[in-house]
């Protein structure tokens, strides 16, 4: 029984599919697919159930895969160990990302943090905050940058910091010329959101429910330049996270809404320490974000 049997053994329990989980440890299908055959032929037992739509595991892969991850993770800690000792700081770090927090947050900081740990890689996978908290479960995905509070037994949540929330209005539009705004300025606007699944877009909506009325939405996207130039359009309004304003924008203009914020943090498994990279790459963010104000365009 080979490592790299159990890792490819791991990928399609993980994935349901041969093709899958080949792409995802960078090897033919053909040859993942023979390394699970020798596995199976060693243990005299099948591990998985072979259908057209779907691979599962079978009883005895079930029992594998309770051990193989414990085998793994050893290994993996067991290498961070020898790798503390010697003083070095290595690895792959898979990081999962808000689309409205990496763009913004990150791009800097990633920068600063490879010159500090250049044995270190870090991968960036961006998606909403629902999917990242699966990947970070299922394994996809070692650390995730997410709003606040992640509701998902087995996850471990640490809180960065807390940002104001604005609203973007088209620079023509009479509220824009107030420098403060409250809910019952914007009960008769259209809104322009992120797409559904989004937790931002959640957020807005649920902080126009909770002041008592429900918004009328004229446009969604997965993108906050294109709510933002829907906005500058006079297309409605939106609720823009402050980070994505510290840059003036033609047509746009940013206010604050009393009492609207998010709080962004980082999630990993409980049941798996964190690899020497990991636990590096979340106190320097951490370290990073500390003490630092973004300024929003305020035109």
């Amino acid at each position: 029984m080979e490592l790299h049997q159990l890792r490819y053994f791991l990928a399609v329990a993980r994935t349901k599919n041969f093709s899958r989980a080949a792409e995802q440890c960078h090897v033919a299908q053909p040859s993942l697919s023979q390394q699970i055959m020798k596995l199976e032929d060693e243990l005299g037992e099948r591990l998985f159930e072979r259908t057209k739509r779907e691979v599962s595991l079978t009883p005895a892969g079930d029992l594998l895969r309770v051990h193989a991850e414990r085998v793994l993770q050893e290994v993996e800690l067991a290498r961070d160990g020898v790798r503390e000792f010697r003083g070095l700081v290595r690895g792959r770090v898979v990081l999962g990302v808000l689309p409205t927090v990496a763009p913004y947050f990150l791009p800097q900081r990633l920068r600063a943090f490879s010159s500090r740990f250049p044995a270190v890689e870090v991968v960036v996978h961006e998606d909403t905050t629902d999917q990242l908290a699966a990947a970070v479960l299922a394994k996809e995905v070692d650390l995730a940058l997410v709003s606040l509070p992640v509701e998902r037994v087995g996850l471990a949540a640490e809180e960065f910091f807390d940002e104001k929330l604005l609203v973007a209005l088209p620079a023509g539009h009479a509220l824009a010329k107030r420098p403060r705004l409250t809910f019952d300025d914007l009960e008769r606007e259209a809104f322009i959101l992120m797409k559904e699944g989004h937790c931002l877009s959640g957020q807005a909506l649920q902080f126009c429910r909770i002041n008592g009325f429900a918004p009328q939405i004229s446009f969604r996207s997965a993108q906050i330049e294109t709510v933002l130039a829907f906005v500058a359009k006079g297309w409605g309004v939106s609720v823009v996270p402050e980070m994505a304003c510290t840059r003036p924008m033609r047509g746009v203009r940013f206010r604050t809404l009393a009492g609207m914020t998010r709080s962004i943090g980082i999630i990993h498994r409980k049941a798996r320490p964190l690899s020497h990279a990991s636990r590096a790459l979340v106190d320097f963010l951490r370290d990073a974000a500390e003490g630092e104000t973004l300024k929003p365009a305020r035109r």
